[in-house]
């Protein structure tokens, strides 16, 4: 095949193909005399292979899977695949945890005054004092200092958060993680509104994972090529 062949059954264009065979996604092309091109069938198989690698675990992971294959490190290139594959479970566990946090989420009854103090917040959650102020430095909760002590005030609004990331640290989501989303709980006004963001979170991970399934076959193709063309091969001396 020629580049422009190789580009129009694959959607893409002839610089496309050429730079993916610089790019280490494609090995090496035969060359005519003229040093034109000329891409067989293993071509093919190897961009069916990384063409289905991109959704599935990201254009640099695609791109370093197809280089390690190129290059006979099969091993390195399905412990790439595991590494991605890992990935996706612990987005899952990180998801499921998230998803529990909220619908769980029944802060403690707060007192007529309707602030908490430090103490009897960290009381209530079952956590250390301490562990709410190293929350606060992390931007997870977000006490006001009352002007006549200067200690901190936790309003309704403070204890829902706090409870929120107290069943987030629970499910082993990092702080660094967990204040993002607690912006997008104060910006919405509570959880409530979450359960879109949370149902496109979960529909991504079925998409990404279906797409692991598609590339794991066509990557199985390229690395067992078929009867025929092992025939073709002995028969041709390549």
């Amino acid at each position: 095949m020629r580049p422009i062949d190789l580009a129009r059954d694959h959607g893409l264009s002839t610089q496309a193909v050429r730079n993916y065979e610089d790019a280490g996604v494609l090995p090496p092309a035969e060359r005519t005399p003229s040093g034109y091109r000329v891409y067989g069938e293993t071509h093919a198989r190897a961009l069916r292979a990384f063409l289905a690698l991109v959704p599935a675990h990201g254009h640099r992971t695609a791109t370093a899977i197809m280089r390690a294959v190129n290059a006979g490190a099969v091993d390195d290139a399905l412990a790439l695949v595991d590494e991605s594959h890992a990935q996706l479970l612990q987005d899952r566990r990180t998801l499921a945890a998230v998803e529990d946090a909220l619908r769980d989420v029944s802060p403690p009854p707060t007192p007529r005054s309707g602030r908490f103090f430090v103490g009897a917040l960290a009381g209530k959650l079952g956590v250390r004092p301490a562990t709410l102020r190293k929350w606060e430095r992390a931007g997870v909760v977000r006490p006001q200092r009352d002007p006549a002590t200067g200690y901190r005030v936790y309003t309704a609004a403070d204890v829902r958060d706090a409870h929120l990331a107290h069943q987030l640290r629970r499910g082993g989501y990092p702080l660094a993680r967990i204040a993002p989303l607690l912006d997008q709980v104060r910006k919405a006004g509570g959880v409530v509104p979450l359960d879109a963001a949370l149902a496109d979170w979960r529909d991504r991970l079925t998409r990404r994972g279906t797409a692991m399934l598609a590339a794991a076959a066509e990557l199985h193709t390229h690395l067992s090529p078929t009867p025929a063309s092992t025939t073709r091969r002995a028969h041709t001396g390549r």
